[in-house]
């Protein structure tokens, strides 16, 4: 594999140095978002932080609205929990309309009987 391909396939885990350049944040501002929000990256046996792809795009979300958008940290949370309720209801009327699909094919099928 040659060093651009290596460097084009994603990475499991990053550093909190490569997240604190990534937002160009400092680590010590990294790590009190994470108290704050509760955010649970991975610890190698070091103690030393690992964040996967999800966590960078949570920590995305929160630097955004804190840095971007000027939120406070309760506003921030406040919107965050916001979101995290939309989504759910999406989920939830996708697995509706999923089963109401089924039930269509299943009672089609027991028609055919």
């Amino acid at each position: 594999m040659s060093v651009q391909q290596q460097e084009e396939t994603e990475k499991l885990y990053y550093t909190i140095s490569e997240v604190s350049q990534l937002f160009d944040i400092n680590a010590s501002t990294i790590r009190f978002y994470e108290k704050e929000f509760n955010l649970k990256p991975t610890k190698n046996k070091k103690g030393n932080r690992l964040f996967t792809r999800k966590d960078i795009e949570s920590l995305y979300k929160i630097v955004d609205l804190v840095k971007s958008k000027g939120y406070t940290l309760q506003g921030a949370k406040e919107q965050l929990k916001k979101f995290d309720k939309s989504s759910q209801e999406d989920v939830k009327q996708q697995v509706i309309e999923r089963l109401l699909a089924i039930k269509a094919q299943l009672l089609k099928i027991k028609d055919q009987l």
